[in-house]
């Protein structure tokens, strides 16, 4: 079961999730593009986020290309405890 933390939003793991079924590097307007009731502007905004907590990682600066981590497969895996992806205090 993947775990619910404070920082996410749900849709996190749709953004995820479509990272992970395609398998590819992608710029936000594509991941935007694909998936349905996320707007670009949510998924612009979440991209850093889930960069920050190592779910993606971006892979190229100049065009704005991300990926998905060991990390992020670890996550939709249900592998990761919820406390591993709290921000340290």
């Amino acid at each position: 079961m993947r775990p619910l933390v404070s920082w996410m939003t749900k849709s996190d793991p749709a953004i995820l999730e479509f990272f992970e079924e395609t398998g590819i590097a992608m710029p936000p307007a594509v991941v935007s593009y694909n998936i349905h009731g996320v707007s670009h502007p949510t998924v612009k905004r979440r991209l850093p986020v889930l960069v920050e907590h190592d779910l993606l990682e971006k892979v190229d600066e100049d065009r704005g290309y991300y990926r998905i981590t060991n990390r992020g497969h670890a996550y939709l895996d249900g592998e990761l405890e919820a406390d591993k992806l709290e921000p340290e205090k």
